[in-house]
């Protein structure tokens, strides 16, 4: 007798509603949970290991990460525990569940600080927050890195140095040290950004200070030039006149050929626009004076 004809027999019984309904009820529940057990078969070690790699060879990365996922529930101590909590970092970096990689790499270093293949994961933590701050939306639009919030870049950069520190012989510590340069370009044009943004607000003050950051800070980056010219200019904003000829005599040692120094070497650059204001008005980044 099939469970469809045992339904009908207790419907069409002669059975009080009440019990027929509880009876009813109790059949559906046993049935859901059959046809459960039955979808949730747990299939051998070596399976699902191999159907994860055969789906991650395929590039579908979703499949794999379903059968790691199965294979890390079902037996996590087996023999293709470590090399499937590594596949995992992978097959979720490459499906763009960038912090599920980067928690997936966490895992994996709790679990196997010793492992040869602690290299690894550490690049791939690194890797999955060098993307993050950027996101799926900056691939197809035209978004600014420079003035996105530098939170996960500095956290990208504390891996990738702890990567170079622990590791010094990984063949991941290349580009990892590249990306800690691109990190460093990226958080010199984070403070430019910040400068220019000043200077709309007649900011001068606070502009200075941020274009000084980059030339202490990031002696290296790109962004050195435009910071120089902004402290020259703010600098003879506020009369502050050695401090405008030394950083002048910096720019013009370092990027003599700039486009803010005439023929002669002589300071021609104007960024910013002469307006009558009092001291108030510039400390305070104009909330205060000059209403």
């Amino acid at each position: 007798m099939t469970a469809l004809e045992l339904i009908d027999i207790i419907r069409d019984s002669g059975m009080r509603s009440g019990l027929r309904l509880l009876l009813l009820s109790t059949l559906v529940v046993l049935i859901s949970a059959c046809a459960t057990n039955k979808q949730e078969e747990v299939l051998p070690e070596k399976t699902y290991y191999e159907n994860a790699r055969q789906a991650m060879n395929s590039g579908n990365f979703n499949e794999a990460e379903q059968n790691l996922d199965a294979l890390e529930t079902y037996y996590p101590f087996g023999r293709y525990a470590e090399q499937a909590q590594l596949d995992l970092i992978y097959a979720r970096y490459q499906n763009l569940d960038l912090e599920g990689a980067r928690a997936a790499a966490d895992r994996f270093l709790r679990l196997n600080p010793q492992s040869d293949h602690a290299d690894y994961a550490l690049y791939m933590r690194g890797l999955a927050s060098y993307n993050l701050d950027i996101g799926l939306a900056a691939r197809y639009f035209p978004i600014d890195v420079a003035a996105r919030d530098p939170g996960e870049q500095m956290q990208s950069f504390r891996d990738f140095s702890e990567l170079l520190n622990r590791y010094p012989d990984s063949p991941y510590v290349a580009d990892a040290r590249q990306r800690m340069i691109a990190i460093r370009n990226r958080m010199a044009e984070l403070e430019i950004h910040a400068a220019r943004y000043y200077i709309k607000r007649q900011a001068y003050v606070a502009a200075n200070n941020r274009s000084r950051y980059v030339v202490e800070n990031y002696p290296s980056s790109p962004s050195v030039e435009e910071a120089l010219v902004i402290m020259i200019e703010t600098y003879q904003f506020l009369d502050l006149k050695k401090a405008a000829r030394d950083s002048i005599a910096l720019l013009r040692t370092n990027f003599p050929d700039s486009d803010a120094l005439n023929e002669d070497g002589e300071f021609v650059a104007d960024l910013l626009k002469e307006e009558n204001r009092s001291l108030t008005n510039v400390v305070t980044f104009g909330l205060m004076g000059d209403e």
